[in-house]
């Protein structure tokens, strides 16, 4: 019997050692875990296997195949980018290179337009439009676009919204009518089968034709679908500017009727006009809030949004598509109708050439025409003072020149209002750009600094140096929060199971440094980054991994 107990306790003790020399795949020691939560930080340690958080605790005897020491760094759940525009530019660089290294392992698309679902006219129209990034077209339905980019190899994680624009387009085209109740049907069948193939909800952007022909009553409807697999609605509003207030009347009014989760894209008040509406319609969410209906918003961390130039010019203007806007736009009674509009200060529609109040605080930086190309980074200010011409005249010119809608910075937030919005507990944060790099293609245009900085923005001007909310807060917003805001499976925090999507860096000294002057340059701070257990960013390098997967909504079918 003593044999028997002896022979026992060598088992266990056999067991305790192979326990210790555990196999884990990386151990993160020597950090402040923040979890996400919002909780204060432990100094304990992570420990991940395979694709997953083992543990966290205490693993100072425990090995691994990888130790990262976190000495002096904030270790969290990866970030998660509400509004992403990745969506090409994951196609020629699955690195996602500014955004991988600001800590985002999750990006998330669909702002009223998604790469799917897609019928024959709608490919014509992508190929056609294509700039700088020229790729094939090799899926047809969103869900497979998803899984294109994880077979092609991305660094980050993906998922979509269902774009109302993009299933508009499908039935009706660029045409301003009502869908008949056929094509409502086919609209809805359109939303239940990328819903069933694991789409996060219905997302719009409702100040762009086709989506501005779209009437409430309809979006209701696609919404109705949504909602029976858990999805939400997440929209750019049919205004930011002179109706802010209206269009979040419209918002809470599908969110009510369709029985849907509802959220702001960018929150803001564009238009120095409008800046003072924005504590009205924060008050407005609340009292939402306490209603009991569920509706958030996002933000990006700048005073100023980036869109197309075509966003000056009436919504009219874009019924037929792009093609028919150049037409329009060459031809010179038509074109005086439209001048006469843009200089009028109306309610009807988001004019980003009133809101953004003089030429000199619109910034050109993205023309498809190798011929235009030179004019990137000038305002229209300088542009039509360069041509002798007005600015209206110039922004027509220019559109048609071009055929492209052409990209642009409008200055039209107010900081204030800025540190408003940071400063509420149910606002995430996004970028509204593509994640990409310093080189190649990608030095062809400049994007909105937001595509560099948005993220680490919040760490280290609004946290450590304007103290506008704390450390613990903005980590739990930047991946908590988000994730169990759209069902993510197993995502945003530090848990033992959860996916070991995780970011550690330096609080003391993380910043963004681009600048809309010279927006391609990396954010610096974050020096490690694993996405699904793999290290994607060592000692604040791209190792050049791709591990990251399609996500998908909860109402996905199993």
């Amino acid at each position: 019997m003593k044999r028997a107990i002896f022979c026992f306790s060598l088992l266990l003790a056999a067991t305790s050692v192979s326990i210790l020399a555990a196999d884990f795949d990386v151990i993160i020691k020597n950090g402040a875990v923040y979890d996400g939560s919002g909780g204060e930080a432990q100094h304990v340690d992570l420990a991940i296997r395979g694709d997953r958080i083992a543990g966290v605790g205490d693993y100072k005897n425990a090995k691994a195949k990888t130790v990262i020491d976190a000495r002096g760094l904030a270790v969290a759940p990866g970030f998660i980018n509400m509004l992403s525009w990745s969506t090409e530019s994951l196609i020629q660089d699955g690195r996602s290179q500014s955004e991988i290294r600001e800590g985002v392992t999750t990006e998330i698309m669909g702002e009223g337009e998604s790469m799917g679902p897609l019928n024959e006219e709608l490919k014509k129209r992508m190929l056609r439009e294509q700039s700088d990034i020229k790729f094939d077209i090799k899926w047809n339905t969103l869900a497979e676009y998803l899984q294109y980019l994880e077979k092609r190899g991305i660094s980050c994680n993906v998922a979509s919204f269902i774009g109302a624009a993009t299933i508009r387009e499908n039935v009706i085209g660029f045409e301003d009518k009502v869908p008949t109740a056929e094509q409502l049907d086919q609209m809805r069948e359109l939303v239940r089968k990328e819903m069933e193939a694991g789409a996060l909800g219905i997302g719009t952007a409702l100040i762009y034709p086709p989506a501005f022909y779209s009437k409430t009553d309809e979006l209701i409807e696609l919404c109705k679908v949504a909602a029976k697999y858990r999805g939400k609605y997440i929209s750019h509003m049919r205004s930011e500017g002179n109706q802010l207030l209206e269009a979040f009347d419209e918002l809470l009014r599908i969110s009510r009727e369709a029985g849907i989760p509802a959220e702001v894209y960018h929150i803001k008040a564009a238009g120095e006009k409008n800046w003072g509406k924005i504590d009205n319609l924060l008050s407005q969410i609340e009292a939402a809030q306490k209603e009991g209906l569920n509706v958030r918003a996002n933000m990006y961390t700048y005073t100023a949004a980036g869109t197309g130039l075509d966003a000056c010019l009436p919504p009219w203007t874009e019924e037929g598509g792009y093609p028919a806007l150049f037409k329009r736009l060459r031809d010179p009674a038509t074109r005086e109708k439209i001048a006469a509009e843009v200089k009028i200060d109306s309610d009807k529609w988001e004019n980003l050439y009133i809101g953004a109040g003089s030429p000199d605080n619109i910034l050109l930086v993205a023309f498809k025409s190798e011929k235009l190309k030179p004019l990137t980074g000038k305002t229209l200010a300088t542009v039509a003072k360069m041509r002798g011409k007005d600015p209206i005249t110039t922004i027509m010119d220019l559109i048609a020149e071009d055929e492209s809608r052409i990209g642009t910075i409008y200055l039209v937030m107010s900081e204030e209002n800025v540190k408003k919005e940071i400063a509420k507990p149910w606002i995430s944060f996004c970028s509204d750009e593509a994640s990409q790099a310093p080189e190649g293609v990608f030095l062809k245009s400049n994007p909105h600094p937001r595509a560099y900085g948005s993220f680490v923005r919040v760490l280290g001007k609004y946290v450590r140096d304007e103290k506008v909310i704390t450390l613990p807060e903005a980590i739990r917003r930047l991946s908590a929060f988000p994730a169990t805001n759209l069902g993510l499976d197993h995502r945003g925090m530090l848990k033992e199971g959860m996916f070991a999507d995780v970011v550690a860096f330096d609080p003391a000294t993380i910043a963004d440094h681009a600048t809309f002057e010279k927006p391609h340059q990396y954010a610096t701070g974050v020096k490690h980054v694993f996405v699904n257990g793999v290290q994607v960013i060592k000692d604040g390098e791209h190792t050049g991994a791709k591990p990251g997967r399609a996500l998908w909504g909860p109402g996905k079918a199993r």
